[in-house]
């Protein structure tokens, strides 16, 4: 058995409480409160507009007559909403309050009975260890009794996790989770309300750099005649979906590329030179590619994007983030005159148009600029397509008569 006492001051010393979201529950929540009980008073319940007999059962609570043995000073807390606005609704609204009292960290845990509080001082022991991380609770998702659709979400976010943030979690979907309130705090408005709210409040603090820690957890599943699922499986599925296809949108096009960025400029550009072309480990072929990669799109007319599109396609393929990154950058002044031009001309020729450049016309109409612009944007993909290649030819030339000279001219050691 756990040593209560000791657990509940190291609580109270942590200024930590715990956040149970509950919906029509009534048959596992007396449970729950009383097995939380025992550990801390200092508990928020967050009744999601239940229509059984939860308000009766938290009544009781709130009035002492439900067992809360180390509850002393600290009395618990019941914020009711008038309906079910979903889950994601209710722990903001306990997030919210718990701030507004102070406290620095809340663990939040479902009422059905699937995690177990005795499992409260593994998360205690890793908030010590990494006081500015979120800990997760990592289920074993190959025991008996985990449904199919939990399997398969399990699966499903876990992949998608690591394509938004890059990092590799064991377990995305658990509500088992404490989470460190400053954090959540900082970020003003979320996207989601029910279920998919754990997955984006999850990538979102990823993205703000706090770490990620999992532990392992127990897990008890109901049988499946006496389970209580509120997850409807079309609707949110559905829901959770459009929620990944978002956050994926802003991590190809905005977060990850901005987190590279970022950490360039911490350095300056002949380290940044030396560490990423000089003393790169990557071969000749793969830093000529990423060149071609850039001149492509630098040269197409997606300006004010050429930087992000060419950052998030290398990272994507594999390639050099920074000579992409770099070499995207050709339509600046001076070459963004002659880029112009020459992708003029190229759409004039691949559209069999005689005309050498564009002519001055006083009568400038819609038809006038629709037949200019489509020759230019055909252009400047072709004139892309010539240019990359040459561009890392070149670069490939270059490399290797630079290299060999480095490894020349390098002392023997030895």
């Amino acid at each position: 058995m756990p040593d209560t006492q000791n657990i509940g001051e190291k609580i109270r010393s942590l200024r930590c409480c715990v956040i149970i979201p509950t919906y029509n529950n009534a048959g596992t929540l007396e449970q729950v409160l009383r097995r939380v009980g025992e550990f801390t008073g200092s508990v928020i319940v967050v009744n999601d507009g239940s229509t059984d007999g939860t308000e009766g059962i938290l009544d009781r609570w709130a009035g002492g007559e439900v067992d809360r043995r180390s509850a002393g000073e600290v009395p618990g807390t019941v914020l009711t909403l008038p309906g079910n606005s979903g889950k994601g609704i209710a722990l903001r609204q306990g997030f919210a309050y718990a701030i507004g009292q102070g406290y620095r960290y809340a663990i939040t845990l479902d009422s059905d009975c699937q995690h177990f509080p005795e499992d409260i001082p593994r998360f205690l022991e890793a908030i010590e260890k990494e006081p500015e991380a979120l800990i997760i609770g990592a289920r074993n998702m190959s025991q008996e009794g985990v449904p199919g659709t939990s399997t398969f979400g399990h699966k499903f976010s876990i992949f998608w996790f690591r394509v938004e943030t890059g990092l590799k979690v064991p377990d995305v979907q658990s509500g088992y989770r404490l989470y460190p309130l400053d954090r959540i705090g900082s970020i003003r408005h979320f996207f989601s309300s029910r279920f998919e709210f754990e997955v984006e409040v999850l990538v979102r603090l990823a993205w703000r750099g706090v770490p990620i820690v999992a532990v392992p957890v127990k897990t008890w599943y109901a049988p499946k005649q006496e389970r209580v699922s509120h997850f409807r499986k079309g609707t949110d599925f559905a829901r959770a979906s459009l929620l990944n296809a978002i956050l994926v949108f802003a991590a190809i096009l905005w977060v990850r590329p901005f987190h590279f960025a970022k950490g360039l400029r911490k350095k300056s550009f002949r380290e940044i030179l030396r560490e990423q072309i000089i003393n790169s480990q990557d071969s000749n072929i793969k830093l000529a590619w990423s060149v071609s990669l850039g001149v492509f799109v630098g040269v197409l007319p997606v300006w004010g994007w050429q930087m992000v599109i060419a950052v998030s396609l290398a990272h994507f393929l594999r390639l050099n983030k920074f000579v992409a990154l770099v070499a995207s950058n050709i339509s600046i002044p001076p070459f963004l005159p002659l880029i112009l031009f020459l992708s003029y001309l190229s759409g004039g020729f691949v559209l069999g148009n005689e005309t050498a450049g564009l002519v001055y016309s006083t009568e400038i109409n819609f038809q006038w600029v629709k037949q200019n612009l489509i020759q230019y944007v055909i252009g400047s993909v072709v004139f892309g397509a010539v240019l990359s290649p040459l561009a890392g030819a070149v670069t490939y030339v270059l490399l290797r008569i630079f290299r060999r000279h480095r490894k020349s001219t390098e002392p023997i050691t030895g």
